[in-house]
């Protein structure tokens, strides 16, 4: 019988993306989520909940390879993201299954220079201490032989089926309603933003050869691009053009004040003021040429995907 992938968390972004591409890819997939997933029909589903070692077994059962997408609410990321990890983890390793992380780039802190694997660990605050330690339980399973892990990194996304991210809340959701989009920071400062699809298949890389195991990789994007130029091909997109604005640090706050989403993200607003680049090089020296959508190939398909 060929082999399974699950995919843990698929009705978020990066889930719902990885059980499309597995499915277009023609492999075997079983997509997972708290909720039944809205996902391919060609795709296995199943509710399972990822927080109790049952449901996690239940969901890994017969796996090849397991792709952890799954989170808790954002601002419950230290209290409950350990122990779902570590329940991923030991049904993966029940199963046989090589485990793949969906990760970002919290862990680093606040850079001056691209960022590269082995920067050091230094966030302060509790979402990137927490994406920290969770880094080293994955790799201390690999490490011990309880599991196969490789773990692939992303910065902020965007694309088809990408609901509850920042650019999806504050750009392209408000842009859809001919209303005004409020990017986060500096609009003039360079950032790594990944498309979902791209995200996916460079995940399914890591999945299939074995020289990822045990290892950090940043999936390759896109050119980085300023808020002014990413705004400016969404209006050229759009029938009639809408205003767009840069958000402070203080209206974040001001934000968090009825949004724990808000709230939460001051903690990455350095993510938004400062340049923020990502380095693949080491993915693309590993594993050879990986092509990448440009963004406004990439944007034009995510507001397709909006107007349907």
């Amino acid at each position: 019988m060929s082999e399974r992938y699950v995919v843990l968390g698929a009705s978020g972004g990066i889930g719902h993306a990885l059980a499309t591409e597995l499915v277009r890819q023609g492999r075997r997939t079983r997509a997972v989520s708290r909720h039944t997933p809205d996902v391919s029909a060609e795709a296995e589903v199943m509710s399972a909940d990822l927080s109790t070692l049952e449901g996690a077994r239940r969901a890994c059962a017969d796996a090849s390879v397991v792709f952890h997408a799954a989170q808790p609410a954002y601002h419950r990321w230290p209290e409950e993201f350990p122990g779902l990890t570590a329940n991923i983890i030991t049904a993966a390793s029940e199963a046989g299954a090589k485990l793949v992380m969906a990760d970002n780039l919290y862990m680093y802190g606040p850079v001056s220079e691209p960022l590269v694997e082995s920067l050091p660990r230094a966030a302060t605050g509790r979402k990137g201490v927490a994406r920290a330690r969770m880094e080293e339980q994955l790799l201390d399973a690999h490490q011990s032989g309880t599991a196969r892990v490789a773990i692939g990194r992303m910065s902020d996304y965007y694309g088809p089926h990408g609901p509850n991210s920042t650019l999806a809340a504050l750009v392209f959701n408000p842009a859809m309603k001919g209303k005004t989009m409020r990017w986060p920071g500096s609009t003039t400062a360079p950032k790594t933003l990944h498309f979902l699809p791209d995200a996916a298949r460079g995940l399914i890389v890591l999945a299939d050869h074995d020289v990822a195991d045990g290892q950090v990789w940043h999936i390759p994007a896109a050119q980085a691009i300023t808020g002014n130029e990413f705004m400016a091909l969404i209006n050229q997109c759009l029938e009639t053009s809408v205003k767009t604005v840069s958000m402070s640090e203080f209206a974040m706050r001001i934000g968090g004040l009825f949004s724990k989403a808000a709230k939460e993200s001051v903690e990455c607003m350095y993510q938004w003021t400062d340049p923020f680049v990502v380095d693949s090089s080491k993915f693309t020296n590993a594993f050879g040429p990986f092509t990448v959508t440009p963004h406004a190939n990439a944007i034009a398909t995510t507001i397709a995907s909006l107007n349907h």
